[in-house]
This record gives structure tokens, C-alpha cells and sequence, in this order.
């Protein structure tokens, strides 16, 4: 099986948020809807995000209490795991109760309240806030990343496969030096196309011998 860093709990983390925001979403537009049987269309759509979703939780919850105790980490960023723990564990608690009222409600045929869909409500924001701390973890304490990228400012440098770099100054003043060597070459050019070309003196050029070749005389 392919290695994910540092498990698998940033996986199924997008599917708990995603199912149970949308569950919560529903319960709370239902109670605007004025046709019941659209009504009763969302809540049912709301039912099943808000079991499958702490299905997905259950396990989330799990990988993450294994990357807690084995990700590399240093003494802040275990202080934020800590918090970003305990806000998941009772996120769970609170949404392991909704659940187990939903199905109540629905073993007995009985619609929701506005204190469930409120309860449901206050457990989605406590999910939004336990996400933006696991958000915390990898993009201000750099949990579970692999390598991070060094800092550069404008006009950087790196080097490539070949060992060549290049910084992004250098394509602006290359096409400036283009320019002006190409507008000299054309000075030249223009300056130099109707001169007679300079014919060497085959006697005055300079010339080598062969070794152990005595230099002619004249």
C-alpha cells in the first residue's frame, strides 16, 4: 500500500467535514421550504450525510489519534495537536448524540425540532473550528510535511538538473542587451556594407612553419 504523510487522516478529515456541514445545512433549510414534501426530501438527504458522515468521523477520529502520538513534532506544535484533539474528541461527542437522536426521530416517525436542528448547528461550527486547527497544524507548524520550500524574494535563483541557474531578472535584461546588440549590428551593418572589403598581403600575413621547417627567403 502507497505511503501517505502522515497517515491517512487528511484523507477521510474532507469527507467528515464535507458530509456533515451539508447535513447540517439541509436540516436547517428544511424548516424555510414550504412544500412538505420537499421539506421531507432534504431531511432524509440531511439524514443520511449526517449518518455516513460520523461513519466517516469514526475514522477519522482513529487515524488521527495515531498521528498524534507518532508525527514528528516539537513542543508548540504539540500544544496545538493537544487543542486540536480535544476540540475533535467532543465535536465527536456532540455528533455521535445528534446522530443517535436522528435515528430516534426516525424509528418513531417523529419530525425534528428546532432544538435539534440547532443543537445540529452548534456541532457544525465546533467541526468548522476543529478543521481551521488542523489547518493550523500543516500550514503554520508544517505538521507531516515532507520538506519545506525555502523562502526566496524577487528576483530569485535555484539551480536546475544541469547545475545551471537562472534568476527571473535575467530575461529582462538579456532582451534589453539583445536589443541594443542588435540595433549596433545593424549601425555596423548599415556603416560598413559599402567598404571594400580589405584584401591581406599574402607576404605580410602572419604565418607559421612546420617544425624543423627553416623559414624561406625572399
Amino acid at each position: 500500500m502507497f505511503q501517505i504523510l502522515p497517515n491517512w487522516h487528511p484523507v477521510f478529515v474532507h469527507f467528515s467535514v464535507a458530509l456533515l456541514s451539508v447535513a447540517a445545512a439541509l436540516h436547517l433549510a428544511s424548516h424555510f421550504v414550504s412544500k412538505p414534501a420537499l421539506a421531507n426530501q432534504w431531511t432524509i438527504v440531511a439524514r443520511w450525510n449526517l449518518w455516513i458522515g460520523v461513519g466517516f468521523t469514526l475514522i477519522t477520529v482513529a487515524a488521527g489519534w495515531y498521528a498524534y502520538y507518532t508525527v514528528d513534532h516539537d513542543a508548540p506544535s504539540h500544544a496545538a495537536m493537544t487543542v486540536h484533539r480535544n476540540w475533535a474528541m467532543v465535536t465527536l461527542a456532540l455528533f455521535l448524540g445528534i446522530a443517535g437522536w436522528e435515528y430516534y426521530l426516525h424509528r418513531h416517525a417523529k419530525g425534528k425540532s428546532w432544538l435539534f436542528t440547532g443543537l445540529l448547528i452548534v456541532a457544525a461550527t465546533l467541526l468548522v473550528s476543529t478543521a481551521w486547527h488542523g489547518g493550523e497544524l500543516v500550514y503554520r507548524y508544517g505538521l507531516g510535511v515532507k520538506a519545506l520550500p525555502k523562502p526566496e524574494g524577487a528576483g530569485h535563483a535555484h539551480e536546475h538538473g544541469d547545475g545551471q541557474g537562472h534568476d527571473d531578472a535575467a530575461p529582462a535584461a538579456a532582451l534589453e542587451h539583445n536589443d541594443a546588440g542588435t540595433d549596433q549590428h545593424h549601425d555596423d551593418s548599415a556603416d560598413h556594407h559599402h567598404d571594400t572589403p580589405a584584401v591581406p598581403d599574402a607576404e605580410n600575413a602572419p604565418h607559421t612553419h612546420a617544425p624543423g621547417t627553416p623559414p624561406h627567403q625572399d
